[in-house]
């Protein structure tokens, strides 16, 4: 039996659920001998790692701090990965070079889709690293009329510039002091670390209700930025939404064969409720 292997890369990474979800999709698929692990790896590690992994690697999940890397380690790019500027996604082709996609921008646009988000919204993209690059193309695909993008440091709001031309979309930059002004977007995207925008929620002058919003954390969920909306009556997407709607595109593009969302979705939800 041939064994194929598959991992997410990232640091911090003991606390993913990718490993649950795709090992459950194998399992569904029949899809015996491939496995998927954990690696923790820092973005400066990153080209070194892959390039020492063997033919036996099917393919790469990256998430925070690694996506910028995993597009430079790439031999090719899809179009949305390259207009991006980071890849989450890792797939090995049959002459071992490594093919990069970003399954986030199709991710977001799902799970927004699904929140209500309609053509002609303003979005507002708290942070400003990979994460942030992939809500930026997501806005364009959503027919957003303008996106706001609030960082702690100028200087990250200038490298996002080049994905929001490329995509199309206007983006404005504004500093981390006048992020609250910003909340009552039409959707709020959070991309920041853990902790980050804790702080804006004693800050907040109150949501509109008609706001949605998408934290792209999930550990710990929800987090207070996540629950003080939902008590003021927004429509909340969570990183599990995102999480699951990513992998189902990384699954199909490792294995060949179709995702079983269902079963992946169940599995989900089922180590979260543990």
């Amino acid at each position: 039996m041939v064994a194929h292997r598959a991992a997410v890369l990232g640091k911090p990474i003991a606390h993913s659920l990718s490993p649950v979800i795709h090992n459950a999709g194998y399992a569904a698929a029949g899809l015996t001998g491939w496995s998927y692990t954990r690696i923790e790896c820092a973005a400066a590690e990153l080209p070194d790692l892959v390039a020492g992994l063997g033919p036996e690697w099917a393919g790469l999940s990256v998430t925070m701090p690694g996506k910028e890397a995993a597009l430079a380690v790439a031999g090719q790019a899809s179009p949305v990965a390259a207009a991006v500027g980071a890849a989450n996604t890792l797939v090995r082709r049959p002459d071992g070079s490594w093919y990069a996609d970003n399954t986030d921008v199709g991710g977001m646009v799902e799970v927004l889709t699904e929140a209500g988000v309609r053509p002609g919204a303003t979005v507002t993209v708290l942070g400003a690293g990979g994460t942030a690059r992939a809500a930026v193309a997501a806005a364009a695909s959503l027919g957003a009329r303008a996106v706001t993008v609030v960082a702690r440091r100028a200087v990250a709001v200038d490298e996002l510039r080049p994905v929001a031309r490329a995509v199309d979309v206007p983006l404005t930059g504004a500093g981390w002091d006048e992020a609250v002004a910003h909340l009552r977007a039409d959707v709020v995207v959070s991309t920041v670390p853990k902790g980050v925008a804790d702080s804006l929620v004693d800050a907040a002058p109150g949501w509109s209700p008609a706001t949605v919003v998408f934290d792209a954390l999930y550990d710990p969920w929800p987090t207070p930025l996540a629950a003080s909306a939902r008590a003021a009556g927004c429509r909340i997407v969570s990183g599990l939404d995102l999480l699951l709607a990513q992998a189902v595109g990384q699954f199909t593009q490792f294995t060949g064969v179709p995702a079983p969302r269902a079963a992946m979705a169940a599995a989900l939800a089922a180590a979260r409720a543990r």
